[in-house]
């Protein structure tokens, strides 16, 4: 609030809104902002974004290569994505220019396809992994600030400031036999669900300007409506390739009879806790947590993954759902054929679904730079509906 006051462009009114927005959002006092955002007026420049880029791609890459012990020339495919921040050369080509990766490598840059981007990602990859043999896949998943802050006063344009922090991961995929026994998750399915045919869903999270030419992100009231939309039909794809036969047979009968219309009863929504024990939730903000809550029948112990990264980390788009595993590992909650459901939600708008198996109980001493580690000892934390800022 400090640095969004010291901009002078947002009015008195809008000021409070933001105010109103964060003390509610979920969000604590220890998520990040980029550099650029922490100067007094920000610096939203291309170079910042750059740097912005570089810091988070390369420190999680760099990471990953030492914790696997992968050489960089290894690499045959590059998966990068990031909505908001596409330049010229791409973020792959930084990428691949960085580490000096061989020359065939398959490199791919998403752009544009919101909070849902890293388990496309994960879907492309699993698809090229199919067709390339004894291949390492390295999926790098981002969202970028800088250039994305959005200084006018159009309010709903406004909550993306609130909510969205600067965050990241990077993912190493292979289809080498020789590397199952020293893998920790096996990908068993993925589900994508694409509702932009319809135009309310495609318009309702929407880049564009603001009477006076400012650029942000704009989310419609119609969103979390959307969202459920998009969910449901992600999850009836989903049902019959996850859920054990009790519940299949009760969800097709459920089915038959809203079809036929033989009594008018509620939809019935299946016990995915059956099929999953553990959940990550894309944290996009407390009402999309409470709504998926209610809507799944979640108990606490499901949420927490997704309640304290939000809390942690706030919204860091693409990258959150791997904040929410990695808390399951800190936590010593992973165990030897435990099945892992990750859910995201994008622009456009999509659903996406992905489903792993752990093949090994994680040992939280053994897993070095979880970015928990040195503070999961003091999660879980009590968020409350409203943390006063003063």
């Amino acid at each position: 609030m400090e640095g969004s006051s010291g901009i002078g462009t947002f009015t008195e009114e809008n000021l409070a809104f933001q105010k109103k927005i964060l003390e509610r959002s979920g969000l604590g006092q220890k998520t990040y902002f980029p550099e650029a955002l922490h100067q007094v007026p920000p610096n939203i420049c291309m170079t910042e974004a750059r740097k912005e880029a570089e810091m988070v791609m390369f420190g999680v890459i760099d990471d990953l290569l030492v914790k696997t012990g992968l050489k960089a020339n290894e690499i045959g495919i590059l998966i990068v994505n990031c909505s908001l921040f596409n330049p010229m050369p791409s973020l792959a080509a930084m990428v691949v220019n960085r580490y000096k990766l061989r020359e065939n490598v398959l490199s791919f840059n998403l752009g544009g396809m919101g909070c849902s981007a890293g388990l496309i990602s994960i879907d492309l990859a699993k698809q090229l992994l199919q067709v390339h043999p004894n291949s390492y896949a390295l999926v790098v998943t981002m969202e970028n600030i800088t250039l994305n802050w959005y200084i006018g006063n159009k309010r709903s344009m406004l909550v993306s400031n609130c909510l969205f922090r600067l965050g990241g991961a990077a993912v190493l995929l292979s289809n080498r036999p020789s590397d199952r026994h020293c893998s920790k998750y096996q990908l068993l399915r993925t589900v994508r669900t694409h509702k932009g045919a319809d135009d309310k869903s495609y318009a309702c999270a929407y880049q564009q300007e603001d009477d006076i030419h400012h650029v942000g992100v704009a989310l419609s009231k119609d969103l979390m409506v959307v969202a459920g939309e998009a969910l449901k039909t992600n999850m009836t794809t989903l049902g019959p390739l996850v859920l054990p036969m009790s519940e299949k047979f009760i969800f097709f009968i459920a089915t038959i009879v809203a079809t036929l219309k033989m009594k008018k009863i509620k939809p019935y929504i299946p016990d995915f806790k059956l099929a999953f024990e553990h959940l990550c939730i894309h944290s996009g903000g407390r009402a999309v947590l409470d709504e998926i809550e209610k809507s799944l029948k979640l108990t606490n112990w499901y949420m927490e993954p997704s309640r304290m990264t939000l809390f942690r980390f706030g919204n860091t788009s693409s990258s959150s759902i791997w904040y929410e595993l990695a808390y399951s590992e800190a936590r010593g909650r992973m165990k030897k054929g435990d099945r892992t459901w990750q859910i995201a939600f994008g622009s456009g708008f999509k659903c996406n679904s992905v489903v792993w198996l752990a093949l090994r109980t994680i040992v939280p001493t053994n897993e070095k730079m979880n970015p928990w580690e040195e503070e999961i000892h003091e999660f879980p934390v009590h968020v409350p509906k409203v943390a006063q800022i003063i």
